[in-house]
């Protein structure tokens, strides 16, 4: 039997998807639309599958599964999302979460995720594929030049660790952050550099000599 934890604050779509799993002969789901009872929940129970929202109030699912990999680092967790995942790919590596699930899929793909996620294996849509694949090229490609970008001293500290191939969590730890406030400012980092990556981003930077090694 495949034990699953849903957390979702949209009580409709929790349910709606416990009813589609349930389906199946050997999947059986625990819902929780608390993203907190959800943690507690995991201190006791084990899961072989967690599945969480991308945006709740409490705990968004980036979040969640960081605490839960705190307490289980062995933990197998799915971001569940109706946002484009693309723009929030650094949060869900930085999150730890071995994938993701669009809430638009059908119920066959919803179910071979999630089979595939118990194998460590990873779905991933031929066009997001493509997106990471083009980004990547064109940061390569992409003719060196400083013109509109600049960084105040915030900023150039968090490029210069990033490039150090600090983790997240240590970056945070040395300019005295928090984790989520340091994603923030990735994210904001990244869209002035016009990058989607932190592998990107390093690479635009050293090619355009943004900062100073």
């Amino acid at each position: 039997m495949i034990h699953i934890l849903l957390v979702d604050d949209h009580p409709l779509m929790g349910e709606g998807t416990k009813l589609i799993l349930e389906k199946e002969e050997d999947i059986k789901v625990q819902f929780e639309s608390s993203s907190l009872q959800a943690l507690e929940k995991v201190k006791t129970q084990s899961f072989d599958v967690m599945l969480f929202d991308s945006q709740m109030p409490e705990l968004d699912g980036f979040e969640l599964t960081k605490r839960v990999l705190a307490i289980e680092p062995d933990a197998t967790i799915l971001i569940y999302t109706d946002n484009e995942i693309f723009p929030y790919m650094n949060l869900l590596i930085e999150a730890g979460a071995i994938g993701f699930i669009s809430k638009t899929s059908t119920k066959d793909h919803l179910i071979r995720t999630i089979r595939c996620a118990i194998n460590r294996e990873v779905i991933i849509p031929f066009t997001l594929l493509k997106e990471i694949y083009r980004g990547f090229e064109s940061s390569l490609l992409r003719k060196p030049s400083k013109e509109g970008i600049s960084f105040n001293e915030k900023e150039n500290k968090i490029l210069t660790e990033l490039v150090k191939g600090k983790t997240n969590k240590e970056i945070a730890q040395t300019m005295f952050i928090g984790q989520r406030t340091l994603e923030y400012n990735l994210t904001n980092l990244f869209q002035k550099l016009g990058v989607h990556s932190r592998i990107e981003a390093i690479v635009k930077v050293k090619d355009l000599g943004l900062i100073d090694l």
